[in-house]
């Protein structure tokens, strides 16, 4: 994701008027966390959920599980969670089909303007760190799938039943995983629900460079998203890079698991016991690599602040009440690829 505000925010879900609004505030590209090599005995340290867990008698235990993992990791691979070995397959075959088309064909869907129902978005020159981030994105939104599926490319013809199938699967998981969040949290299990809204996917390409690149190549700088929580299936290319106990770890693919993490959304609900994952994405030289991000958000109107079951005298209110549509406006005009935006919406910020 850009270190300039444009960039990040084209990532995600976009409000209208918001390409209007003026920049006001800054935020350092030095408060991004710079750390020392990535601990490579950390693998294998990935929190696994069994979510067929939640749907018998051993649910308790795989919410407490969630809700740790959530609060000491920020992320989780989620496991038996129902989406077909066949769908996932299909999903990232028709992936890697739309990016190996001719550029014409591909280029139909690039868009400067971020409130594009689809929009594909492109490699670029990061000139203030000298480095070129090279991921290719399409993304689109895509719930109800039938409202989205007509702006969606005809090209390759599998493209619109694929991804369909795949994103009505993985709604189901989103909106699972997001009861089970509320419970750990001692909430209503629809407390979340109530304000879910939207699902945008991103469809993630990452070429292979060259060897004498790599040391300037990145796939996606480090960041958060500005969502509920993020849900991502990987091909079996490693990538991922998280921040874990102020290390970075990869997250290797587990086949057929998804990975979930927490966004800032979920931080100012949770009253920042969960706190938005940082993570990037790194490149290599053998392999080509392709993910499938899929993102939850709230409603425009809906009202975003810590849930008032976890405010007392101990744990006063760390955000204000704020709109989500308010968040994402403000997002224009903080030049911050982190949940530091989420600073915006302090009490101390009046």
């Amino acid at each position: 994701m850009s270190p300039t505000l444009l960039q990040e925010v084209s990532d995600h879900h976009a409000l209208a008027g918001a390409k209007n609004a003026s920049y006001a505030h800054s935020d350092p590209l030095s408060e991004i966390p710079t750390l020392s090599g990535v601990d490579i005995s950390a693998d294998g340290s990935t929190p696994i959920i069994d979510m067929e867990a939640l749907l018998g008698p051993r649910r308790s235990e795989a919410i407490k599980q969630i809700g740790l993992a959530c609060e000491k990791n920020g992320f989780f691979a989620v496991k038996n969670h129902g989406i077909p070995e066949m769908k996932i397959n299909n999903m990232l075959d028709t992936a890697r089909e739309f990016f190996h088309l001719p550029d014409e064909e591909r280029l139909k869907f690039r868009s400067a303007d971020p409130d594009s129902v689809i929009r594909l978005v492109t490699g670029f020159q990061d000139k203030t760190r000298n480095v070129f981030v090279s991921r290719q994105s399409l993304k689109f939104h895509c719930h109800p799938v039938e409202e989205y599926k007509g702006h969606w490319p005809s090209n390759p013809p599998s493209f619109r039943e694929n991804v369909g199938e795949y994103c009505e699967s993985v709604r189901k998981v989103e909106v699972a995983i997001l009861e089970a969040i509320s419970e750990s949290l001692d909430l209503e299990r629809d407390y979340i629900d109530k304000i879910l809204k939207g699902h945008y996917v991103s469809i993630n390409y990452y070429p292979a460079c060259q060897e004498s690149e790599l040391d300037v190549t990145h796939g996606v700088r480090t960041h958060t998203d500005p969502t509920l929580i993020t849900i991502l299936m990987q091909d079996d290319v490693p990538g991922l890079q998280v921040i874990n106990d102020d290390k970075w770890i990869n997250v290797n693919p587990i086949p057929n698991a998804v990975v979930v993490h927490v966004g800032d959304i979920l931080q100012a609900i949770s009253n920042y016991r969960y706190k938005s994952l940082l993570h990037q994405a790194i490149v290599n030289c053998e392999k080509e690599r392709v993910s499938i991000a899929s993102y939850c958000y709230p409603s425009d109107d809906a009202m975003i602040g810590p849930a008032k079951k976890l405010i007392d005298e101990v744990h006063p209110a760390i955000y204000k009440d704020f709109t989500y549509r308010e968040f994402h406006e403000s997002m224009w005009r903080v030049k911050c690829s982190t949940a530091k935006r989420l600073d915006l919406f302090k009490p101390s910020s009046d």
